[in-house]
Formats: C-alpha cells, structure tokens, sequence
C-alpha cells in the first residue's frame, strides 16, 4: 500500500496525481518496456536542481514514485521552501530502473511547476522585506492545483488570499455594478452574509473608498491605485480602522513602492498565474 503524507495525502491532490499519471502511462511506456524490459534492474536517479530556486512538492514527488513503483525506495534531501543553488541535490530515488522511468516526467512536471511558484514567491517576499506589508496570492491558479499552488505560495514567504469563494465576502466592481452602487452592495452583504466573515470591498477611486468607509467595512481593496494614491488613501483608512489591501497591476519591480505606500497586503495574481516553471532534472547515477 502507497502511503501519502502532507499535501498528498488530500483526496483533491491524488485525483490530480491519478490524472497526471494516466495522461502519461494510460497507454503504457512503450519505450522502456523496449529498453529496459519487465527486469528489475536496479537504479539510483538523483532529482538535482539546475538553476537558484526554492524548492516546492517533496510529498508530490515522494508520492508519485511510490504510486508508479511502490518498491521504489526516495530520500528526500530538502524540505519545502528550501533555497538551493545549481547542482543541490532534491532527492535521490533508488529501484527498478523502469519505475523511475515511468515516473520521472510525473514527478518532475509538479516539482517545476510548483517549485516556480515558490521561487516567485520568494522574489517578492524579499521585495517588501523590511516593511509591514505582505504580499498574498489571488484565485488565479492553475484550475485543480489551488491547495498545491497556494501551499507552494506560502512556502516562498508570501501568503493566502481566499482559498475559494465561500471563504470571505470579496464585493467586487461587477457586484457593485449588479447592486447598484457601493452603499446597495454594502448594505445587502452587512443583511445577509454570516457574521463569521469578514466584509471586503473592491474600490478604484478615492470617492469610492470615501463612500465604503462612510458604510463601514473591515478591508478595503485598492484596484489599480498608484503609490501616490495609496498613501493618500491609507490615514483615511487608519483612522476608520479599516486594513488597506492593494491590487491590480503590481510587479516584482513596484511591489515595494506599494509596500512603502502603506498598504497591508498586496495582492498579485502573479504569484501563480506567471509564474515560469524552474529547472530540475532527474540524472541516473
């Protein structure tokens, strides 16, 4: 029996490893039944990164090798969020050479992609640092990999904005339109929503934010404002006892000024809709 540990352990996350596993091995590896044959040929594969990353999916990679090849025995050398430089060694994997192989792009496909995400992360978390601001992740994720990516997130320094729609009230500019106004939407949400979540508005103007302190909220949400603007709005904010989310268009580059702005949080859907998968390679010894 594989037995899953962390993240792999969540019924959400091997459903996707089962698909990951299936688009690749539903037909078979035609190639090392070729080469290698049903022989139980021993092997040792070390998982080495090749570029400056911070590394994300121990339990993934641990966990599809042992789906592929329960016999396959890994050692993990690394934890998540672990800065490695060119050449640091992952993990190293010791078997039948035909398990590693069947399980190599797998594994290695949800190492880069998620490892990615972390290493951005890490890039904009050392961009504020220093400052009382912090850098959170949006929904933009890659559709079935939420908990990996926004794991992933957490493990690079930044953090988790809301995980689905059902775990904060986000009024947004298309709600406000369907309500009829930031007052109508504020009203409605105050009426109806459970007092156990707290109440956001998205605003992108200073008369907007204006309207939404005057109503009463917990966290306003800053869309496309420019530094100058945020510190504008922030002691408005402060003095209502209100946090100052800021999002819209913020790179690597202008994070910190946003930072330096004020804000609390600063939201970047960058984190892992952009973000470019690293490079790890798997090398047999």
């Amino acid at each position: 029996m594989v037995i899953a540990h962390g993240l792999a352990a969540l019924p959400a996350v091997q459903r996707l490893v089962e698909l990951a596993i299936d688009e690749d091995l539903g037909r078979g590896d035609v190639t090392s039944a070729a080469t290698v044959g049903a022989s139980e040929q021993a092997a040792t594969a070390h998982l080495v990164a090749r570029q400056p990353l911070t590394f994300f999916g121990a339990d993934l990679v641990a966990y599809v090798f042992s789906r592929i090849d329960p016999s396959l025995h890994v050692t993990l050398h690394v934890a998540d969020g672990a800065r490695l430089s060119r050449g640091d060694k992952v993990a190293t994997i010791v078997g039948g050479a035909r398990g590693i192989l069947e399980a190599e792009r797998t594994a290695l496909n949800f190492a880069q992609r998620l490892s990615g995400v972390a290493t951005s992360a890490s890039a904009y978390a050392a961009a504020v640092a220093g400052t009382a601001s912090r850098v959170v992740d949006t929904r933009k994720t890659t559709p079935g990999y939420r908990a990996l990516e926004k794991a992933a997130v957490v493990a690079g320094g930044c953090g988790n904005h809301r995980a689905d729609l059902g775990s904060g009230i986000l009024i947004k500019d298309n709600h406000i339109a369907a309500c009829g106004g930031v007052t109508a939407a504020l009203s409605k949400a105050k009426a109806h929503a459970p007092h156990t979540l707290r109440i956001e508005i998205e605003v992108d103007s200073l008369a907007m934010l204006d309207e939404a302190l005057a109503c009463g909220v917990d966290t306003v949400l800053l869309d496309n404002f420019s530094p100058d603007m945020v510190r504008q709005a922030v002691p408005r904010c402060r003095q209502a006892g209100v946090r100052v989310e800021v999002s819209g268009g913020v790179t690597l580059a202008s994070v910190r000024d946003f930072a330096e702005a004020g804000a609390d949080y600063i939201s970047v859907g960058a984190l892992t809709h952009s973000a470019a998968a690293v490079d790890l390679a798997l090398d047999f010894a």
